[in-house]
């Protein structure tokens, strides 16, 4: 492992954070055009959209690459039935819950790894481990504004649940020693049109009509926002992750992507505004609290942790 994989990482989070807003956005536009859609349908297209456009993308990228070899293909079409459908529990699980507590819950995952390799190892995590995942944990319950009195656990809470147990195996599978001569790009293409081929099914079972489908991706701002998704925050994102992921421990990746959430609440803070102008529908900004001040500081302190133990134990 070396520090360009960390950083690598947290460039990751930084493109995926600006995801949140801009699918935002896109359903507040999704809703505009077809107002009887469930939100299962307009989370549903979106994904195919998003990752059929990035699989297009990314066959151009790798067009002069030899083709996918076995391992490859195997471990993208694994990382892609997880991931996607850790996507799809996610997004139909907005429908039920507030989305702080959604992203707070997602962060289970910084459970689920420690103890699975703890299960696996035979070994309690140690402090290097525990430290930055508690940092997390209570950064990530101030950040969404979580108490005790006011948590329940409903469906929307459960799913999110789910979603955290699939992004854990993902994880996994990307640290696997087996695939660690794989090569980001073809890997990051066999996971693009395997999570589109899922979501193409039921983005046609969830829509009102055939024709609405279509319909969707008929607003030039829905494309221009669907292009910039597919680009920047799939392609370069998974790239970066597929590649880079696999010279730190999946504990140690799942700390640094709770940096995810802190870069989204920063563009936030004035992503909206210029999103609602080229829209034309009305998309406020949020506003810089003491929870987004406090529960960031946590969170980016738990990756310092992490990068401080790694440097320290290669001297």
């Amino acid at each position: 492992m070396n520090t360009k994989a960390v950083l690598a990482l947290i460039l990751c989070c930084a493109s995926w954070g600006i995801t949140f807003p801009i699918i935002k956005a896109v359903m507040i536009e999704l809703r505009e055009q077809s107002p009887n859609g469930s939100s299962l349908f307009f989370a549903s297209w979106i994904q195919m959209a998003r990752f059929l456009l990035a699989g297009v993308i990314m066959f151009f990228l790798t067009i002069h690459l030899k083709r996918p070899t076995a391992l490859e293909i195997r471990q993208g079409l694994i990382i892609g039935f997880w991931g996607g459908i850790g996507m799809w529990l996610q997004a139909d699980a907005l429908a039920y819950t507030e989305a702080s507590t959604s992203a707070f819950l997602t962060q289970c995952y910084c459970i689920f790894l420690p103890l699975w390799v703890a299960f696996r190892d035979r070994r309690l995590p140690g402090k290097t481990t525990i430290i930055p995942v508690t940092l997390v944990l209570v950064g990530g319950a101030i950040l969404a504004g979580i108490t005790a009195d006011e948590f329940t656990l409903g469906r929307g809470e459960l799913l999110t649940i789910l979603s955290a147990l699939f992004f854990t195996v993902q994880m996994l599978v990307i640290e696997n020693p087996k695939y660690t001569k794989n090569r980001g790009r073809s890997v990051s293409l066999i996971m693009f049109v395997g999570i589109s081929i899922i979501f193409l099914p039921i983005t046609f079972f969830a829509a009102p009509s055939l024709a609405s489908v279509i319909i969707m991706g008929s607003s030039s701002s829905i494309i221009i926002l669907i292009t910039i998704v597919a680009t920047v925050c799939t392609v370069g994102s998974f790239w970066l992750m597929n590649a880079w992921q696999r010279h730190v421990t999946a504990t140690e990746a799942g700390i640094i992507y709770t940096s995810e959430p802190v870069f989204a609440a920063c563009y936030v803070l004035f992503l909206p505004s210029i999103l609602a102008s080229l829209m034309g529908h009305s998309y406020a900004n949020e506003t810089l609290t003491s929870k987004l001040i406090i529960g960031g500081a946590l969170i980016i302190t738990a990756n310092f942790v992490v990068v401080y133990s790694r440097k320290k134990s290669k001297i």
